[in-house]
């Protein structure tokens, strides 16, 4: 675990150092502000103090803000030679994953936490819903956790950062667009299946403020399964090496 939360802090470290935390949590609070006050759609537009304009547009933003967060991860390490350094250490692969995992983690919290002057602002301005608020932000990280695991995941199997990012969100299109759109065309199990499969279907639940245990299960589950396959590709790495 100390091996894990040193990467960890050096990635974060990392992060704020080249600006590129700086740059993702304005743009991140700039477009989530924007479509939850000014968008049309907004909160004085529908005449609810209601905060679900800022989830939808974080569902969206989380789409590129984490592809764009994690694509140098591995890759740059694995281009410069820095992976193979830490891999000589006492540090395992997993050690590796789980720390770059975690910073990334904590990159989304800290946007989330800046956030807050959203949700308390409009509390003042009517009857929030604040169980559906907090489960709503649940919900943004356990959404956030599977898409930094496919982040993950796209940047072990290459050096270039820009096909990092092309394949995350390419991953990412078929769990966030296209099986929702399978499960609206086909019926029967098959429909079911790819419901289960749409992120948006247990973001939505979640937003919604119910806490079900099948959409923490599989948010996590992403998350692992990504982690486990990029393992294994710096596993096969090291041997082909």
């Amino acid at each position: 675990m100390k091996n894990i939360w040193i990467i960890a802090k050096k990635e974060l470290a990392s992060f704020f150092d080249s600006l590129i935390a700086y740059i993702l949590i304005v743009i991140f609070l700039g477009l989530s502000g924007f479509f939850t006050w000014l968008s049309g759609a907004d909160v004085f537009f529908t005449g609810q103090a209601s905060i679900e304009p800022f989830f939808a547009i974080a569902y969206w933003t989380l789409f590129f803000f984490i592809p764009a967060l994690t694509m140098k991860m591995i890759a740059e390490e694995k281009k410069v030679g820095t992976l193979e350094f830490l891999q000589t250490k006492a540090v395992t692969d997993w050690q590796i994953l789980l720390g770059k995992f975690f910073a990334c983690l904590i990159l989304v919290l800290i946007a989330l936490v800046c956030s807050l002057p959203y949700y308390i602002t409009i509390s003042q301005l009517g009857p929030v819903d604040h169980g559906a608020v907090w489960c709503g932000y649940l919900g943004i990280l356990f959404l956030s956790a599977a898409l930094i695991g496919i982040g993950l995941l796209a940047s072990s199997v290459t050096n270039n950062q820009i096909v990092a990012f092309l394949l995350s969100l390419f991953i990412g299109v078929f769990f966030l667009i296209v099986f929702g759109q399978l499960s609206s065309t086909f019926s029967g199990w098959l429909g079911e299946t790819f419901d289960y499969l749409n992120l948006a279907t247990h973001y939505n639940s979640m937003i919604r403020g119910v806490i079900d245990t099948r959409d923490i299960i599989f948010f996590s589950s992403i998350a692992i399964f990504c982690l486990f396959l990029a393992e294994m590709v710096l596993s096969r790495r090291k041997i082909t090496e």
